[in-house]
């Protein structure tokens, strides 16, 4: 080593490969995620904040595709608490929301969520996330096919895809359009989360696709609309009062 060249430490190498590993994950999108919490004062004087927990509180309390969800979630023994599961912080300009199964939270990016029926969407589809956590063994982080099989199913049953949305992104296609819109949207998830290759992205897609875009869990159908997902919410309810009565 000549003079004046500095010796990394072992301490400080491995410390780079975990904030190298934390990129891989996608956290660098969510920079509010390794912050001290704000007090509850300074959040209130923040207009983007208040809008966020207005709309999440909207969403809950309204939205039947996020009622489904909750209801089965507590079922399947994962009660969700608002205070506890949801957090609206600042993100990457990229994205909107973000499940963190380290913590089993979802984000929620009140910077980039403008419109109630934008909340909807955001928590119906990290909704979707955090049941598939709460129901199966998902490895997150090492498994690319678990997470391009939560984002199939997210995009296929949240409402991503439906005919309104793709029109105002001013996409549209005839026969087979959802399932391409479902493919593509997963795609972009898995690109935006980790450092893979598109095509890494493509073939983990494609080879759970089938499977995972015909679980329709909780759902038990595509919810194309809102009065869809109220019939698949009262279905549910009726599934439940049957089989407590077997």
């Amino acid at each position: 080593m000549e003079q004046g060249e500095a010796a990394s430490s072992p301490a400080a190498e491995e410390r780079e490969k975990e904030k190298e590993e934390e990129d891989d994950f996608g956290y660098r999108l969510f920079p509010d995620r390794n912050k001290k919490p704000q007090s509850f004062l300074v959040r209130s004087l923040f207009t983007f904040h208040n809008r966020c927990q207005l709309m999440l509180r909207m969403t809950l309390d309204t939205n039947p595709y996020a009622q489904l969800l909750l209801e089965a979630m507590k079922q399947s023994g994962c009660t969700v608490f608002n205070d506890r599961h949801f957090s609206c912080e600042n993100c990457d300009g990229c994205v909107s929301g973000g499940f963190d199964s380290a913590t089993s939270q979802i984000v929620l990016c009140q910077n980039n969520i403008r419109h109630q029926s934008h909340m909807n969407r955001v928590v119906t589809h990290e909704l979707i996330h955090a049941f598939d956590h709460c129901r199966a063994h998902v490895d997150w982080f090492k498994n690319v096919k678990h997470l391009a099989c939560s984002e199939i199913r997210a995009a296929n049953l949240s409402g991503d895809c439906t005919l309104m949305n793709e029109i105002a992104r001013f996409k549209f296609g005839l026969k087979g359009h959802h399932q391409t819109c479902v493919r593509d949207r997963a795609i972009r998830s898995i690109l935006a989360v980790r450092k893979v290759s598109k095509e890494t992205a493509e073939k983990a897609v494609d080879e759970v696709f089938d499977a995972c875009f015909n679980d329709l869990e909780p759902f038990g159908r595509i919810p194309h609309s809102k009065t869809d997902a109220k019939r698949a919410y009262r279905d549910f309810q009726n599934r439940d009062r049957y089989n407590a009565n077997l």
